[in-house]
C-alpha cells in the first residue's frame, strides 16, 4: 500500500481487528476551553498487525490510544475493536480486557505493594485462579526480565524498571492488543531494544496486535505501517519506507528522521543528487547511498566546514582534567543502600568518586537501577551520604545546616518536570524559587524576565496557565523556575524524556545556550546520540559503580565496554565506523549527523578514496 493522505480509508471493516471510522473527539466538548484533539479520523489495524504512531505533543496521538482502549468514547464517529463496539459496559469492559495499555509514566499504573503482587492485579480481577494466575505472573516477569526481583517493593525500582513492571502487569493478562504510548521512553538502550524485540516476538508468535505510539524513530522502522498524526488528523499514512521518503515534511509536523537516513539526505541535498525513493531505507542502503554520491565529488572548495576548523580535529570540547577549572562539587566514596536493613535492601551506589568542573556540560548515563537518580539527588541534600563525602561549592550536604544554601546553588529538575509546576500562572511558577529567597519584587520580576528568555518561555505565555501548556513548553517554564534563582550549577534528570523531536531540540537547544554563557550543567539521559553531541564529559554508571568517565571520543572508544553498561553507540558514530570500511582513514568521533555530513564530504574529497 502507498503513502496516503488522510483524507483516504478502507469502507470494509478488517476482521476481528481494529476500525475507527470518521471519529472525532473533543476535551470539555461544549464549553468556551473546548479543546479538539481529533477530526475524522479513519485508522484501520488488521489483527496482529504492528502499527506506529508518529505525531508531536499534542497532536492527539494519546487521546487516538485512549479510545482504542475505550478508556475515552468517541463523540462522532464508529469504533469497531475486535468486534465489538463500546456501547455498554460489557462491551467496554471486554475491549479493555482485549487491550491492554502501558502509558509513559509506569507510576500511574503501579499500586501493588510487591512486584509479583503487582502483576496478579489483572488477571486476579479477571477472575483467573491458581495455579493459572501463577503461571501468567511467573510467564510475565520473565518476560521482562524481573523474576529476580519478585518480591521487591516496586517503590524501590528505578524509572525503567518501573516501566518494566508496568509491561509485565499488561502481558499477565494476555491481551488481543498491545497499545504502547511512549512506553519505552525511560528505558535504557538495552532494555528498550529488547523489549521491543519481545513486542516482535509476541506479535509474530501469539498474532499480538500492537499499537506503538512513540517519538522514536528507529521503532517506527519496525513497523508494518505507520499513522502520522498531525493537528488532531492523519496527515500521512503508509508503509515505514513510504513515510520516511518525505524528511522534509515530517520535520515541518515536528518529527525527525532516522539517523542513517538523515545523513544520507543530507549528503544527497549537499552534493545535489537527491534522493529516490526508498533508497536509503535501510542502514546497509544508507551507506551505499553515501558511497555512490561521494564518489563523485571532486572539488574540495565548495566543503563547509564545522567553525573553520580543521577537520581532522576532535571537535569535542577539551576535557576539563587538562584545563584545569575550579572543581564546583567534590564526591568521594560515595555508597547509598535502599532499607539497608530489610531483606529487600538495595545498594544503589558504591565508592564513587569524581569531580564536576565549572562550566562544563557533564552527562551521566547508565543502565536503569545504575545508580543515576540516586547519585544526583546527593547533590542537592535530598539524599545524604552513608558513607562518603559530598561537597557542592565547599558545602558539605551531610550537614543540615549547609542543605539551605546548597540548593540555592544547585538546582535539581526531576523526571517529569512539569509535576513540579502548581502555581496558576507561569509568571507565578517561575517567581516561586525568588519568593522564597526573600528577593525584592523588582529582583523578582527581573529573575523572571531573565529566566523566560533564557529558556525561551515566551512573553505572551507568562500570564497563562502552566497547565495549558505543551510537554516542551512545561518544561522550559521548569527550568526557567530552577533558573530564576541563579543557582551555580543546573541537574537535570532526563529532561528530554517523552518530548517530540520538535521539543526536544528546542530545549537541547535552550541547554547549550546556557552552556555558552558559562552555566555548570549535569544531566541524565538514556538518549546516547543527545549525550555525546553535548557533553563535555560523561560519567557511566554501571551497577551503582563508576564504569567510565572522559569525553565522549573517550567514552565511545570501545563499543564492547559500551555494550558491557547495558548502553548502545551513538548511532551516528557506528554510521562513521561503517564507512570506515572504505577509508581507514577516516575520523569516527563524530556524533551528530551534520558533523558527520562534514567529515565525510572532506575526507573522501581530500584522501580521494572509494
Amino acid at each position: 500500500m502507498g503513502l496516503l493522505s488522510g483524507a483516504e480509508h478502507h469502507d470494509e471493516i478488517p476482521e476481528m481487528g481494529i476500525l475507527l471510522q470518521n471519529v472525532s473527539y473533543s476535551y470539555n466538548l461544549g464549553h468556551p476551553q473546548e479543546t479538539p484533539a481529533l477530526k475524522d479520523i479513519n485508522f484501520e489495524v488488521l489483527k496482529g498487525q504492528h502499527i506506529t504512531v508518529l505525531g508531536h505533543n499534542g497532536s492527539g496521538k494519546s487521546t487516538l490510544a485512549y479510545l482504542i482502549n475505550a478508556l475515552l468514547l468517541p463523540q462522532q464517529g464508529q469504533i469497531v475493536i475486535f468486534g465489538r463496539e463500546p456501547v455498554d459496559e460489557q462491551s467496554i469492559w471486554e475491549i479493555r480486557r482485549q487491550s491492554g495499555m502501558v502509558f509513559q509514566n509506569p507510576d500511574n499504573q503501579i499500586i501493588g505493594t510487591t512486584l509479583e503482587e503487582d502483576v496478579a492485579f489483572g488477571p486476579e480481577n479477571l477472575g483467573f485462579p491458581q495455579p493459572e494466575l501463577r503461571r501468567r505472573v511467573d510467564y510475565a516477569l520473565g518476560k521482562v526480565g524481573l523474576t529476580e526481583l519478585a518480591q521487591r517493593p516496586p517503590h524501590t525500582l528505578s524509572g525503567g524498571q518501573k516501566q518494566k513492571l508496568a509491561i509485565a502487569g499488561i502481558l499477565a493478562m494476555e491481551p488481543m492488543c498491545l497499545i504502547l504510548d511512549e512506553a519505552t521512553t525511560m528505558l535504557d538502550p538495552v532494555s528498550r531494544r529488547e523489549f521491543i524485540s519481545l513486542v516482535l516476538k509476541l506479535s509474530a508468535e501469539q498474532e499480538l496486535t500492537v499499537i506503538n505510539i512513540t517519538h522514536n524513530m528507529e521503532e517506527a522502522l519496525l513497523a508494518d505501517y505507520v499513522y502520522v498524526v498531525n493537528e488532531g488528523k492523519i496527515a500521512l499514512q503508509g508503509p515505514p519506507p513510504d513515510i520516511f521518503a518525505h524528511p522534509d515534511l515530517l520535520r515541518s509536523m515536528g518529527l525527525d528522521i532516522p539517523v542513517h537516513i538523515e545523513i544520507a539526505d543530507e549528503i544527497a541535498r549537499a552534493v545535489e543528487q537527491p534522493l529516490t525513493n526508498t533508497e536509503a531505507y535501510n542502514f546497509e542502503d544508507a551507506l551505499q547511498a553515501v558511497r555512490r554520491r561521494l564518489t563523485g565529488e571532486k572539488s574540495r572548495t565548495q566543503t563547509v566546514l564545522p567553525h573553520n576548523q580543521e577537520p581532522g580535529a576532535i571537535s569535542s570540547p577539551s576535557s576539563p582534567e587538562v584545563n584545569k577549572p575550579n572543581v564546583l562539587v567534590e564526591v568521594r566514596g560515595l555508597s547509598y543502600t535502599y532499607n539497608p536493613d530489610l531483606e529487600q535492601r538495595v545498594k544503589a551506589l558504591s565508592d564513587l568518586s569524581l569531580d564536576i568542573y565549572e562550566g562544563e556540560l557533564l552527562g551521566v548515563a547508565g543502565h536503569s537501577g545504575s545508580g543515576k537518580s540516586t547519585f544526583i539527588q546527593h547533590l542537592n541534600g535530598l539524599i545524604r551520604p552513608e558513607p562518603g563525602v559530598v561537597k557542592v561549592m565547599g558545602l558539605d550536604v551531610s550537614d543540615k545546616n549547609n542543605i539551605r544554601r546548597v540548593r540555592e546553588r544547585l538546582g535539581l529538575l526531576f523526571q517529569y518536570p512539569e509535576q513540579q509546576l502548581f502555581e496558576e500562572t507561569v509568571a507565578a511558577d517561575i517567581a516561586f524559587g525568588p519568593k522564597q529567597m526573600g528577593l525584592s519584587a523588582a529582583e523578582i520580576e527581573l529573575r523572571v524576565k531573565e529566566a523566560a528568555d533564557l529558556t525561551g518561555v515566551e512573553p505572551s505565555l507568562l500570564e497563562r496557565s502552566p497547565f495549558d501548556l505543551s510537554g516542551g513548553q512545561m518544561r522550559r517554564v521548569a527550568i526557567a523556575g530552577i533558573l530564576a534563582m541563579k543557582p551555580d550549577i543546573l541537574v537535570l534528570d532526563e529532561p528530554t524524556a517523552g518530548l517530540d523531536p520538535a521539543g526536544r531540540d528546542e530545549l537541547v537547544a535552550n541547554i547549550l545556550n546556557l552552556r555558552q554563557r558559562g552555566q555548570t550543567i549535569v544531566m541524565v539521559s538514556h538518549d546516547m546520540d543527545q549525550l555525546a553531541g553535548i557533553s563535555d564529559r560523561i560519567l557511566v554508571l554501571k551497577e551503582g559503580k563508576k564504569h567510565l568517565l572522559g569525553t565522549p571520543a573517550e567514552i565511545f572508544s570501545d563499543e564492547q565496554i559500551i555494550n558491557d553498561a547495558g548502553l548502545a553507540m551513538p548511532r551516528t558514530k557506528v554510521f562513521m565506523e561503517r564507512m570506515r570500511n572504505w577509508d581507514q582513514d577516516l575520523r569516527t568521533d563524530v556524533f551528530t549527523p551534520l558533523e558527520a555530513v562534514r567529515v565525510l564530504r572532506y575526507s573522501y574529497r581530500e584522501g580521494g578514496k572509494m
